[in-house]
């Protein structure tokens, strides 16, 4: 692949450019992924080796777009259009951020977190789901490999959304998965039936990440940005929910969330089921591998709050 993304470089740089150095990020991406230093450009780029990765990406770059031009939020750039074809498959460009290790940020790098999602939850629309407006999010998207419809509910209610547009799709692409045992399935589905009984007051639809896990933010020396978006317009807990998902984060995150706007006193009674998508996702995805039998527990454990 070296070659073609090479040539593409160089034709966006208008000069010479060439591999000097690379560093893997395999265990941060759903793809295989790293950073490409050449001179005086640093690159990071994702490969995708299935047939439907290019919808994907393509997707990922329309997100990234709607957080900078409707969010007003620092994401990645484009490098050579974005998107390269090489003979192993279709390589995403973006540049790289130059930024500081998960391990190394201070508090206010947490809190410049915080903030930035805060920032874009105040970008508000009419109904949930996608934005019905030019330059918005689009009707489908992606949650890591798993395509998400985002088409408004007749309804406009967020229960109703949440429950018709991500738990039901969800729900059986678990069970068609063959990994969900039929006592949770039932649970979930039982659940889904009184969801607007226990999803707290109805919010404002608000512009969203999409998958704000923490790894999908970074910490530059300029402030927080935003990777890996699947942005559409739903409830802000779902973001804030997704933040310490796969592990914890330092309370100056949601201490700088609040500087910008409330934290419903809630939302910490209402955490797991903001999560049940995810979980059955995860379910779909990694099957009976670690992440998925955790997955199960979590299910289980989550369910059994709201019975």
């Amino acid at each position: 692949m070296r070659r073609e993304i090479e040539h593409e470089v160089s034709l966006h740089l208008g000069r010479m450019w060439g591999l000097r150095h690379f560093t893997d990020l395999n265990d941060r991406a759903s793809h295989p992924a790293g950073l490409l230093y050449g001179p005086g450009l640093s690159v990071f780029a994702k490969l995708g080796t299935a047939d439907d990765t290019r919808p994907q990406f393509e997707s990922e770059l329309r997100g990234l777009a709607v957080l900078r031009e409707r969010g007003s939020t620092r994401t990645p750039m484009a490098i050579a259009g974005g998107l390269v074809r090489t003979p192993r498959g279709t390589v995403l460009l973006l540049e790289d951020l130059a930024e500081i290790p998960t391990g190394k940020r201070t508090p206010d790098d947490w809190r410049a977190i915080g903030r930035s999602l805060a920032a874009l939850h105040r970008v508000h629309g009419e109904r949930f789901g996608a934005a019905q407006d030019a330059g918005s999010a689009q009707d489908a998207g992606y949650f890591g490999p798993i395509w998400q419809d985002n088409r408004p509910v007749a309804s406009n209610r967020w229960a109703d959304f949440y429950t018709e547009r991500r738990l039901e799709p969800a729900l059986r692409s678990a069970v068609d998965s063959g990994f969900l045992p039929t006592e949770l399935g039932a649970g979930v589905e039982l659940l889904c039936a009184r969801l607007a009984s226990v999803c707290g007051p109805e919010p404002r639809p608000a512009l969203l990440h999409g998958d704000a896990q923490q790894n999908n933010f970074v910490s530059t020396r300029d402030g927080a940005a935003m990777v890996d978006a699947c942005p559409y317009f739903g409830h802000p807990e779902i973001d804030l929910a997704h933040v310490d998902y796969f592990q914890s984060v330092p309370e100056e995150l949601f201490v700088g969330y609040r500087e910008v706007l409330l934290i419903d006193a809630g939302f910490a009674g209402r955490r797991e089921l903001w999560r049940l998508y995810a979980y059955l996702a995860m379910i779909t995805v990694d099957g009976d591998a670690a992440f998925g039998r955790a997955s199960l527990t979590r299910l289980d454990d989550a369910l059994r709050l709201y019975r």
